[in-house]
């Protein structure tokens, strides 16, 4: 069954060794679970409340891609965009969380339109390797940052 579904075989990989990639994905970016919240809660909301839908929504983005797309792509919280929306959006500029979710709405619609009409991909296209490189690094930088000082071992 897992055959006809997946067609392992046609993508020369077995059920052990996508068991394995899986569990090893989970354990890279399960701290996802804990620095969402971390983060999010810092607008007001509640932060088990944050937990709980960071967890539900990777899993069902996941399994989307897994079973629908046939792709093993983890879908998941992005902490660039959560650490704009909590420390510029709600932070400096003065939104409520609700009317940051709001605006978080609208884009939604409006990444969707762009998806489809393709206008995304040349958007990608023109941001340069380099760049796409340093954002990355930056984001990794920011995640040890936050679990440095939430951890008690830095100051400021």
């Amino acid at each position: 069954m897992l055959e006809r579904i997946f067609k392992l075989k046609k993508n020369n990989t077995t059920v052990l060794t996508e068991f394995m990639a899986g569990l090893t994905t989970f354990m890279a970016m399960s701290y996802i679970i804990f620095i969402n919240p971390t983060i999010l809660s810092n607008t007001g909301m509640d932060y088990n409340s944050v937990y709980l839908a960071t967890i539900l929504s990777s899993m069902i983005g996941t399994l989307i891609m897994g079973v629908v797309a046939n792709v093993p792509y983890v879908q998941s919280a992005g902490l660039g965009l959560n650490a704009l929306f909590t420390y510029t959006i709600c932070g400096t500029l003065g939104f409520t969380w609700q009317q940051g979710l709001a605006m978080v709405f609208i884009c939604g619609l409006i990444n969707g339109l762009i998806t489809i009409t393709s206008v995304r991909k040349k958007v990608i296209k023109a941001i340069p390797d380099f760049m796409q490189d340093a954002i990355t690094v930056g984001i990794g930088l920011f995640i040890t940052y936050i679990g440095l000082k939430n951890s008690g071992l830095i100051e400021f």
